[in-house]
């Protein structure tokens, strides 16, 4: 049953499918081979019950904060602040590719949505400062993982969903893993700089009146921040209400800058719509999958056959880290998180690892996905920016911050704390 289900699911893949298709057309396969009841009659009532969940009324939401924030020109402004504070280091914009990922993550929730914002903004600065191309997409491409990782976060709604854990403790177990990956991938384009000096382009010189009267472009997306996260933890708003908080308080911006027209809320709208779309089919057919898989003890097989390995907890996270490094090569990041969850979850939990803490080295996991080929998202939507040029570039570019990456997960996995310091003081 095992093999069975895992040779399916490369074959769907392998063909192309699109990957909720994939997933659903993969419980439609395993329903008739092995059970004994119609099981795939319940997907009407599954699809129902899976898109009322209150919560996920967070993503359109925190999706259509984001689209608002990019068509009315707050990316750009914000660019332009962080190239002004942080160009003198060596490495100049690159710094201020993962600075603007970093902010623009705080709003955003999304990964691709922050890659794509910072890489429309920053990818013409490349010939015209004479940087290294490579490492310079690199860095738009690793700056844009930071989206699901630092609060809010779309995946780490989803997380919470299927684990059932508490969405606020895990966006505040995000915030010191977020802001000090962004700090490490900093380190990365440093030392890359200083040994190759010639990588770092030419240097932005700006007074220091210029870069006082630049922080005003930063407010913005800062105040937002603030406003969907101090409201949550305040004890004011849900997530959900707190994100359509932050859409209410991004129309205000947009209206105050006079960026508020008809067309542009038209734009952003169509664009939270189809993103919205594609995300709900895979949370319904996972959804879906995963009740097949449990009602025809598919899970409870390979929950046995895991944990019948005697490995200890130390051993068993070393072999999730492969499983997701190996498993995010050929799946898409979203649905390899609710395919593999409500698995990995349990067993781990079983083993003693906290659940919060089990969340972000999952989306940490995630990110890695994002940016190693052949099916990393932020390698694609970096490259597809681009006027020219092979996507190999963008993938030799991004491998020092996959170094990074990996450095996260054995400092949580040595110091707990940085993900569960925070919830226990303010939880």
């Amino acid at each position: 049953m095992i093999a069975t289900a895992i040779i399916l699911l490369l074959v769907l893949i392998g063909l192309s499918l699109p990957v909720g298709a994939a997933l659903g057309v993969l419980g439609l396969a395993l329903d008739p081979l092995f059970s004994m009841l119609p099981l795939s009659r319940a997907m009407g009532e599954l699809a129902w019950s899976t898109g009322n969940e209150f919560l996920l009324v967070a993503i359109p939401l925190f999706i259509l904060l984001g689209e608002i924030l990019l068509r009315a020109g707050f990316a750009e402004r914000m660019y332009g602040a962080m190239a002004q504070w942080l160009s003198w280091l060596p490495g100049g914009l690159m710094h201020a590719n993962i600075g603007a990922s970093t902010l623009f993550a705080a709003t955003s929730g999304s990964s691709v949505a922050t890659a794509a914002t910072v890489g429309t903004v920053a990818i013409p600065q490349i010939k015209r400062y004479r940087y290294n191309e490579s490492l310079f997409l690199g860095s738009i491409a690793a700056g844009g993982t930071l989206g699901i990782l630092i609060p809010p976060s779309i995946n780490l709604v989803i997380y919470g969903v299927l684990t059932n854990s508490s969405v606020p403790k895990l966006y505040l177990a995000g915030i010191i893993p977020g802001f000090l990956l962004a700090l490490l991938f900093m380190v990365v384009v440093g030392v890359a700089c200083t040994v190759k000096p010639e990588w770092g382009g030419h240097r932005i010189k700006a007074s220091w009146g210029e870069r006082i009267a630049g922080l005003q472009h930063l407010l913005p997306p800062l105040g937002i921040f603030l406003m969907v996260v101090g409201s949550i933890y305040a004890g004011l708003a849900t997530p959900t209400e707190a994100a359509a908080l932050g859409v209410l308080g991004a129309i205000i911006l947009a209206a105050f800058f006079r960026k508020l027209t008809f067309a542009m809320l038209r734009d952003a709208v169509e664009g939270t719509m189809k993103s919205t779309a594609m995300i709900m089919l895979i949370v319904i057919a996972a959804s879906f999958l995963n009740f097949i898989m449990s009602a025809i003890g598919l899970t409870d097989a390979m929950t046995q056959k895991i944990v019948g390995l005697g490995l200890s907890p130390g051993w068993m996270l070393l072999v999730l880290v492969i499983f997701y490094v190996i498993l995010g090569c050929f799946m898409e990041t979203l649905s390899m998180m609710i395919v593999t969850i409500p698995l990995v979850a349990p067993i781990m939990t079983q083993l003693g690892y906290d659940p919060i803490w089990l969340g972000i080295v999952i989306i940490v996991l995630v990110e890695t996905a994002l940016i190693t080929p052949p099916v990393g998202l932020n390698l694609f939507v970096v490259h597809s920016l681009r006027k020219s040029g092979s996507m190999n570039a963008v993938i030799v570019g991004a491998l020092p911050f996959v170094g990074a990456l990996f450095a996260i997960i054995a400092l949580l996995a040595a110091f707990p704390d940085l993900a569960l310091w925070l919830p226990r003081v303010f939880g």
